[in-house]
């Protein structure tokens, strides 16, 4: 329950809109709770007329009059409850929903290795939505009923305090079972969403991973677990609706013991002239006006069960801190960077990893020139150019840009002057317009075709039916692995960044090509600091200087000729794609 108190910054923000609500509430009630009074009122009016033999037809209307008057008052002030208190509790949902992804985005990217995307996926619809329920009807029927429950009794102890206080036996045993199943629902509702985000995740799997799944035929064997894992969700459902279940037949039978103290204790008081009947006709008539608050005391339980779990849930994710942020520490006043990069015996270590990645690094790469990285599968070169950005932080050592350590470089600076083409491209499912202009605000299409020329695949998209407007599938799935890696060559390269970081962004194309775009982006790079990443030699031999990594060290060092008369890894790489090429040629 602790953590619903995480909604009062939200509350408070329409708090001028729920104080109306709460108002429409009141005069809600106001006006409801007067009719039983006057129903009774018309009948022991009946009543004398009946005995007297002279029924005042018009006072009957009158009373009628009133009734319908009344009614139809409650019921604009019922219509302007919900659309204060309900309408609060979509736009805090809105609020919340927009609040969760903003702190996602802010999280590390070790975070998003360690958590399933199906889980944020459950904790961003099922949570939220349940959260919402509280704000809206979990506020609204609670003062709702805490009204009609003052206003109600206050009226019947004004008819008869004796027959309220024997009718009001049962209420205790509501409190005590409400408190019993309440902790119940709690429980089985928050494991109900941890399966669902398992569901949700193995769900998300399925769509996005289709293609192998065909490709090795597990067509079957998938069906077959995700119904596992949905066989367990409909059980926890059903356990926790079988509890659910309990409630509204509960609240009925204790309302019913309640009108069968009132029946017989009620009508003895009338046989003996203590309360008229219309008295009783009102009692009875306060008593089903109780029925409501009492259903909704055990629904909004539920709800209110419910969504703490699901804030709970959602509190971990919340309190979670990014440990790559801005701290005090960070210098405001720079609002852009130069380039020069400077790694001061730099070491990085994985959270819960035991190896380092990166030992004791030292290189400085000036202002305007390009550096090349090459080295053995998993040697730390992709671990290498994501420090720079602060994807990750480095454990030991200093990394420094244009003489200043990166921790004092506001994000938002450092990232808006880095252009990043990642191994594992990914594009969004919109246009290639969309797409290439996507780290940029107000990029015209101009400047996206320049980019496109750039990187080799404006003549591709001229092939396309509606060009630069085309519609590309999820992760780009209707383009080429090429075609996927010079749209997001270009989409670096639209950034126009003042730091460029290929990390093996041309594996996926052609030697022909891939001699075009270098060319093409020669004279992109003159004048910022260029970082590549590839296994080709051919890529990376006009550089300034290449770096080679070995085993998350710098081994060697110079330029392509240096490094090949020095006949270590460089060489060897080097030798092994001459051969290559040899042997494809015969």
């Amino acid at each position: 329950m602790k953590s619903l108190l995480r909604l009062k910054p939200y509350l408070r923000t329409y708090r001028t809109t729920l104080l109306w609500g709460v108002l429409t509430v009141v005069f809600s009630n106001l006006f409801t709770v007067i009719q039983p009074r006057l129903i009774g009122n018309a009948i022991d009016t009946l009543k004398v007329g009946l005995e007297t033999q002279q029924i005042d037809s018009s006072g009957l209307l009158l009373y009628a009059g009133m009734i319908v008057g009344l009614s139809l008052v409650a019921g604009i002030f019922t219509f302007l409850t919900r659309q204060t208190i309900i309408v609060v509790s979509r736009h805090i949902e809105f609020d919340l929903r927009n609040d969760f992804l903003m702190h996602l985005q802010k999280l590390p990217l070790s975070y998003f290795q360690n958590t399933p995307t199906g889980d944020l996926m459950a904790h961003a619809t099922n949570d939220i939505s349940a959260v919402r329920n509280v704000l809206g009807p979990g506020i609204m029927y609670p003062m709702d009923t805490l009204m009609t429950f003052t206003m109600t009794l206050t009226m019947m102890f004004w008819s008869n305090w004796e027959l309220t206080l024997l009718a009001l036996i049962p209420l205790p045993l509501v409190s005590f079972a409400v408190y019993r199943l309440g902790k119940l629902i709690h429980e089985k509702f928050e494991g109900r969403q941890e399966q669902f985000s398992k569901l949700t995740m193995r769900a998300q799997e399925n769509l996005s991973g289709i293609r192998i799944v065909k490709a090795y035929v597990r067509e079957a064997y998938e069906i077959v677990r995700f119904r596992d894992l949905s066989w367990d969700y409909l059980k926890r459902n059903l356990v926790l609706a079988k509890i659910q279940s309990l409630m509204w037949p509960l609240m009925f039978l204790l309302v019913g013991c309640s009108l069968v103290i009132t029946v017989y204790v009620g009508g003895v008081k009338v046989i003996n002239g203590e309360i008229t009947i219309g008295t009783l006709t009102a009692f009875f008539g306060y008593l089903i006006l109780l029925i409501w608050p009492m259903i909704a005391f055990g629904w909004v339980t539920n709800l209110v069960q419910q969504g703490a779990a699901s804030m709970g849930r959602l509190v971990k994710i919340l309190d979670t801190k990014p440990e790559i942020r801005d701290t005090k520490g960070t210098d405001a006043s720079i609002r852009a960077i130069h380039g020069a990069i400077e790694f001061r015996n730099v070491s990085f270590t994985h959270k819960n990893g035991s190896i380092s990645t990166l030992k004791s690094i030292n290189l400085e790469i000036p202002k305007g020139s390009t550096v090349a990285v090459v080295g053995y599968t998993g040697s730390g070169k992709s671990t290498l150019v994501n420090l720079i950005p602060r994807l990750y932080d480095v454990t030991d050592g200093e990394l420094l840009i244009d003489g200043i350590d990166i921790k004092k470089i506001p994000l938002d600076v450092l990232r808006s002057n880095i252009g990043y083409v990642q191994q594992e491209t990914f594009l969004f499912s919109d246009s290639l317009l969309e797409n290439i202009s996507y780290g940029v605000d107000n990029g015209t299409e101009e400047h996206v075709r320049e980019s496109a020329e750039i990187s080799q695949i404006a003549r591709d998209i001229s092939d396309f039916p509606k060009r630069y407007h085309t519609m590309i599938g999820e992760r780009g799935i209707t383009l080429s692995g090429g075609q996927k890696q010079r749209t997001s060559i270009a989409r670096a390269v639209m950034r126009n960044p003042k730091i460029l970081i290929l990390d093996d962004a041309l594996s996926a194309v052609d030697t022909y090509t891939e001699e075009e775009i270098l060319k093409r982006l020669r004279t992109v790079m003159q004048n910022r600091t260029s970082i590549i990443i590839s296994h080709r030699i051919s890529t990376v031999k006009d550089a300034d200087m290449i770096v080679v990594l070995d085993n998350g060290t710098i081994v060697e060092r110079g330029t392509h000729d240096e490094l090949v008369a020095k006949g270590g890894i460089y060489a060897d790489l080097y030798e092994k794609q001459l051969l290559e090429e040899e042997l494809e040629q015969l």
